[in-house]
C-alpha cells in the first residue's frame, strides 16, 4: 500500500514536470523529449521497493518555480497528514532553502514547516518558526493561533497572555474570557504554593479579563478560606449563582463550610432553601439533606428528598431517596432496597459527571479546558434529569 501511494507521488511530480516542460518556449518543446535521468533512478528505486531513496529523488528532481511550488506544497501537506513528518520537513525545507523562492510561497512553506514541526512534538521549533510569521501580513493570524496552542501546551501562561492580547487586535476576536483562564492557572500555580498575595494579584487580573469568570470567584473563595476570612470567601461564592448558576454545585460544599466555620448555619439552611427554588440541582439538595437529617432525622428528610425527585426527576435523586428510606425500615424491605441500591451505585458509577457542550467529551472531572476540543469553560456539570441518563 505504502509504495502504491509513493508512485501517485511520483506520478503526481512527472505531472508537474510535463506541465513545467510544456510552459518553456516553443523552440526548445520542439526538439526531442526525454525524461529526466533522475526520473528513471527514482522509478528503479520505487520498483525495487527503496521507497526512501526514491522520495529523496523525486525532492531533488523537481526544479522549484511557480509552475511547481503548489506541488511541492501539497505532497508534503500529504506526507504529514499520513504520518510521514520527517518527508514533509524535508519537502518544506527544500522548499524554503531556495533563495529565487517568491515571497508569499515562503512565508506558505515556513508555515507549513511549522506545523511539520508541531506534528513531530518539536515546540521549540514551531514557535521559532510561527513567531518569525508573526510579521508576514498573510499569515500573523494563523501564526499567532498557533503559539497560542504552542503556550498553552507548554502551560506557558505569561506568553499565551501576551499572544492572546496580539491575537485579539489582529483579529479582533474577542479573547479576554480565555485571557482570564490564564490568569487564573497563574493564580492556582500561587494558591498551592501557598502564595496568597501573588494569587490575588493574579485573579485581579482575571476578573478585569472577564468579570463573569466562574473560575476566579472560585479561587478566589479558596484563597480567603485559606487565610480564614470566611465571610468574604462566602461573598465570592455568592457571586457564582450571576456569574453562571450552572456551576453553583462547585460551590457548595465551601459554601456550606464557610457558614459553618462563622456559625451561620440557620442562614446556610435559609440561602439553601431558596437557591434550590431558583437552581434545583442535586449538590444544593445533598447539602440541604444533610442538614435536615442532623436536625429533623431520616423520615423527614426523605419526605424532603421524594418531593425534590418527583419535581425534578434524576437517578442521583432517586439514589439519595433510597438510601435514606432504607435507614428508616427493616427486614425484608431493607434487604430489596439494599439490592437497588447497589444496582443504582454501579449504573451511577458509569455516568460522567461533567460534559462539553461544544464537542460533548464528558467525564467525572471538571476541566476549565475540555481535553476533547480545547476550548475553555464549556465542561459543565449534568444536572436535571440528564444526570441519570448522559
Amino acid at each position: 500500500m505504502k509504495v502504491v501511494w509513493i508512485l501517485l507521488v511520483f506520478i503526481a511530480f512527472g505531472i508537474a514536470w510535463w506541465l513545467g516542460y510544456r510552459a518553456r518556449p516553443k523552440e526548445i518543446i520542439s526538439k526531442k523529449i526525454n525524461l529526466p535521468r533522475d526520473y528513471l533512478t527514482g522509478l528503479n528505486f520505487l520498483l525495487n521497493e527503496e521507497t526512501d531513496k526514491a522520495v529523496d529523488i523525486f525532492i531533488k528532481m523537481l526544479e522549484v518555480d511557480s509552475d511547481t511550488v503548489e506541488t511541492h506544497l501539497a505532497v508534503g501537506k500529504l506526507f504529514r497528514k499520513r504520518g510521514e513528518v520527517d518527508r514533509a520537513i524535508r519537502i518544506h525545507q527544500n522548499l524554503i532553502a531556495r533563495p529565487q523562492l517568491d515571497k508569499i510561497y515562503r512565508e506558505q512553506s515556513l508555515f507549513e514547516l511549522g506545523q511539520d514541526y508541531l506534528s513531530a512534538g518539536m515546540l521549540d521549533r514551531a514557535e521559532r518558526v510561527f513567531l518569525e510569521l508573526i510579521q508576514a501580513k498573510s499569515h500573523s493570524a494563523r501564526a499567532l493561533q498557533m503559539l497560542i496552542d504552542i503556550y498553552q501546551q507548554e502551560k506557558d501562561w505569561e506568553n499565551a497572555i501576551k499572544v492572546a492580547n496580539q491575537y485579539e487586535t489582529v483579529t479582533r476576536q474577542n479573547m479576554q474570557a480565555v485571557i482570564a483562564h490564564y490568569y487564573c492557572e497563574l493564580a492556582d500555580i500561587a494558591y498551592l504554593k501557598e502564595d496568597f498575595d501573588l494569587a490575588r494579584e493574579q485573579l485581579s487580573h482575571a476578573f478585569a479579563a472577564d468579570p463573569s469568570c466562574v473560575r476566579a470567584s472560585l479561587l478566589q473563595a479558596k484563597v480567603c478560606i485559606g487565610e480564614e476570612d470566611y465571610k468574604s470567601a462566602i461573598r465570592f461564592l455568592k457571586k457564582i449563582k450571576d456569574q453562571n448558576p450552572d456551576y453553583l454545585s462547585e460551590s457548595i460544599d465551601l459554601l456550606a463550610l464557610c457558614y459553618e466555620k462563622t456559625q451561620q448555619q440557620d442562614e446556610l439552611l435559609l440561602y439553601l432553601k431558596t437557591l434550590i427554588e431558583e437552581h434545583p440541582h442535586v449538590p444544593v439538595v445533598l447539602i440541604l439533606t444533610d442538614r435536615i437529617r442532623q436536625w429533623k432525622g431520616d423520615q423527614v428528610a426523605a419526605h424532603f428528598v421524594a418531593d425534590y425527585v418527583r419535581r425534578y426527576p434524576s437517578l442521583r435523586g432517586l439514589h439519595l431517596f433510597i438510601n435514606l428510606y432504607a435507614a428508616d425500615v427493616e427486614g425484608r424491605v431493607k434487604e430489596d432496597l439494599h439490592i437497588l441500591q447497589n444496582l443504582m451505585r454501579k449504573i451511577l458509577a458509569n455516568k460522567p459527571e461533567y460534559k462539553c457542550h461544544s464537542c460533548g467529551f464528558s467525564g467525572k472531572s471538571l476541566h476549565w479546558q475540555c481535553p476533547g476540543c480545547k476550548q475553555w469553560s464549556t465542561m459543565m456539570p449534568i444536572h436535571g434529569f440528564e444526570e441519570g441518563l448522559a
